[in-house]
C-alpha cells in the first residue's frame, strides 16, 4: 500500500520567529488522516530564526530525534547535558519517566533549520537518556547511511523501538534497493532535497510516500544531489 503525502498538503505554522510544517497532526495542525505513520508520531520540518529557540518544556514516554539540516542549535536539558548539535549531527533523547529541554539557534547571523521526529517507544517509563553523534556525509553519498537502529551496537544512534533511519544523497540517475528490516514494518520516505521516483512513484522536494505490506522497493534519483530521509518503523503497537 502507498500513501503519498505531497508538501503543499502538510501542515503549516508560521510564529515569525519559527516557521513550521507538519507531516503530521501536531499543536493547532488537526488533521483526523494525518495522526502518524505507524510509529511515527511527528515529522515537523522547522526553521528558527536568528537568536531564537523554544524555551524549556517537557516531554516524556517519547523518542525524540533531533536532524539539523542548516545552522546548529544548542540544547540544553533536565539531565544536565548542554550541546551544540549542526548538520551532519543526530541527536536522541528517550523521554521516558520525563525530561525538561530547551532548545536556541544562538546564531544572530544565520537561521538553522531542522527536522523533529517522534516515535512511539516499545518500553515506558524508561530512565531517560541523551545521545549525539556527529556523521560522515561522505558516507551518505550513493549509497543509503544508516543513522538509527534499536541496536546501541549499530552505526547511528539508537532508540527503543524497531526503528531504523537511513539518509541518502545520490547522483542524477543513481538507482538502489531498500530491504526492510522487519516483517510488518512501513518505510516513510521524505525528500529533503530533489526529485526521486520510489518504484513507479515521482517525488519531489519535501514530498514523502508511506509504503506499507512490502519487503523492498527501488529508488531512483531524477535529479543531481537528490537528498531522502528514510524512516522505517512498526505500524502496530506491540
Amino acid at each position: 500500500m502507498k500513501t503519498l503525502h505531497k508538501s503543499n498538503t502538510r501542515g503549516h505554522a508560521n510564529h515569525g520567529w519559527l516557521e513550521s510544517y507538519h507531516s503530521f497532526s501536531f499543536a493547532s495542525y488537526y488533521n483526523p488522516e494525518r495522526m502518524n505513520f505507524g510509529l511515527l508520531r511527528v515529522l515537523n520540518d522547522d526553521r528558527v530564526n536568528q537568536g531564537m529557540g523554544f524555551g524549556t518544556h517537557p516531554h516524556e514516554n517519547m523518542e525524540i530525534i533531533s536532524i539539523p539540516l542548516e545552522g546548529d542549535l544548542e540544547h540544553k536539558d533536565s539531565m544536565g547535558n548542554t550541546t551544540v548539535i549542526k548538520q551532519g549531527d543526530v541527536q536522541v533523547m528517550s523521554a521516558g519517566t520525563g525530561i525538561y529541554h530547551s532548545e536556541y539557534n544562538k546564531n544572530k547571523d544565520k537561521l538553522t533549520k531542522f527536522l523533529q521526529i517522534w516515535i512511539i517507544p516499545n518500553k515506558q517509563n524508561v530512565t531517560p537518556r541523551y545521545d549525539q553523534i556527529t556523521l560522515d556525509l561522505k558516507d551518505r553519498h550513493n549509497k543509503l547511511q544508516q543513522i538509527l537502529s534499536p541496536n546501541a551496537e549499530d552505526a547511528g544512534v539508537w532508540i527503543y523501538q524497531d526503528a531504523w533511519f537511513h539518509m541518502g544523497k545520490f547522483d542524477l540517475g543513481f538507482k538502489t534497493n531498500y530491504h526492510l528490516k522487519k516483517d510488518g514494518n512501513g518505510v516513510y520516505v521524505f525528500v529533503l532535497t530533489g526529485d526521486v521516483k520510489i518504484d513507479e512513484q515521482v517525488l519531489n522536494q519535501r514530498d514523502a510516500l508511506g509504503l506499507t505490506d512490502i519487503n523492498s522497493f527501488t529508488l531512483e534519483a531524477l535529479t543531481q544531489d537528490a537528498e531522502i530521509l528514510l524512516i522505517e518503523v512498526p505500524m502496530l503497537i506491540s
